[in-house]
């Protein structure tokens, strides 16, 4: 029987998708002969696995300006696959595990594990890419459109049930049930995103199949001006949850709005259970002007970044990216004031209910 390849290292990571500019947290694993990436640390299936025979790896990668901490991995292919950490102990842990790994299978250990296409039964034939303009075609494509569901607006997006017939009609695939395959790579790949809770749910493993056929599954391009209508404020939704858990760290920050994108001081506190960082006006006040809920998430230095303009003196930045994928950015006082605030966040999003 064939052994199973050791776990080398795990853990939260920030990874850039393989066609557009965009950073999401994964769950990555490091085995022996490759490096398995998940939506989430529960998930059973990974989202995709990268081969390290043949591989180099690059540190530090400063490809991306406001970006910290980021390290390269080149394939055999000459593919770029990039990783941010937390802070420099984290990234060059995980360079130095991967190095190791690459140098033990330099002798010719073959690398057996199943891309992403075969697991999902895909034809060779198939050229995502190719299929992805197509769809966007504007005469012949899938029509964006302004849909409307628990009191939100959902623009330039489509339904799960207008991908599979656009593929059936198109000939890309013979059935539904062949569609749902086309169509979860599709979302695997970051070629479709999903919008609203029902495909979010689905796409984070809650549900049979990681894309829904259903006309209330909502789905957009990454690239097509999506944008969401209807939160009445710039706050987070407090969760009425009791305070019971032990502080862990609490202090000022500066805080970015998601909306007007201003910068406000607020005072956060940081328990372990629930796993929350509240945060309240400095001024005064017991009840919390919002809530970021930990649990799954990724935690980052930001070197630079946008709409900085009133406090960009030291740009002592870090950003939280939660497990629905909401970007949090927050300045510190000192950089080592920052490397506490990821350290204690990191641990609670760990072990934090």
């Amino acid at each position: 029987m064939e052994r199973e390849p050791m776990r080398i290292r795990e853990g939260y990571l920030v990874k850039k998708g393989s066609m557009f500019n965009t950073w999401k947290p994964m769950w990555v694993v490091l085995l022996e002969d490759g490096i398995e990436f998940y939506k989430r640390k529960a998930d059973n299936s990974p989202k995709g696995m990268i081969p390290l025979k043949g591989s180099s790896i690059h540190s530090p990668c400063q490809d991306f300006g406001k970006r910290m901490f980021v390290f390269r991995l080149t394939v055999a292919k000459q593919q770029d696959h990039f990783f941010q950490a937390a802070y420099l102990e984290e990234r060059d842990a995980w360079v130095r595990d991967i190095k190791k790994a690459i140098h033990h299978i330099d002798g010719g250990q073959r690398f057996a594990r199943k891309s992403t296409r075969k697991s999902i039964r895909l034809p060779e034939t198939i050229n995502l890419s190719a299929l992805y303009l197509s769809m966007k075609d504007p005469e012949k494509g899938i029509k964006e459109l302004k849909l409307e569901k628990d009191k939100r607006v959902f623009n330039h997006c489509f339904t799960g049930t207008c991908v599979i017939d656009w593929l059936v009609s198109s000939s890309s695939i013979r059935n539904r049930k062949e569609g749902l395959l086309l169509a979860s790579s599709l979302l695997s790949e970051g070629y479709l995103q999903p919008a609203g809770d029902t495909s979010k749910a689905a796409a984070e493993g809650l549900s049979d199949t990681s894309f829904l056929d259903l006309s209330d599954a909502y789905y957009y391009f990454p690239d097509s001006g999506f944008f969401c209508e209807g939160y009445s404020s710039d706050d987070d939704v407090v969760l009425k949850e009791e305070f019971r858990g032990t502080i862990v760290k609490q202090g000022c920050l500066l805080k970015q709005g998601h909306r007007r994108k201003n910068w406000k001081v607020r005072k956060f506190v940081l328990r372990d259970d629930p796993a929350y960082l509240h945060y309240y006006d400095p001024a005064g006040g017991e009840e919390p002007l919002g809530a970021i809920h930990l649990r799954g998430c990724v935690v980052t230095a930001v070197e630079d970044m946008p709409d900085t303009k009133k406090y960009d003196a030291d740009n002592i930045l870090f950003e939280i990216i939660t497990a629905n994928e909401i970007h949090y950015y927050l300045q510190a006082a000192s950089s080592t004031e920052r490397t506490e605030w990821i350290k204690a966040i990191q641990s609670v999003a760990r072990t934090g209910k």
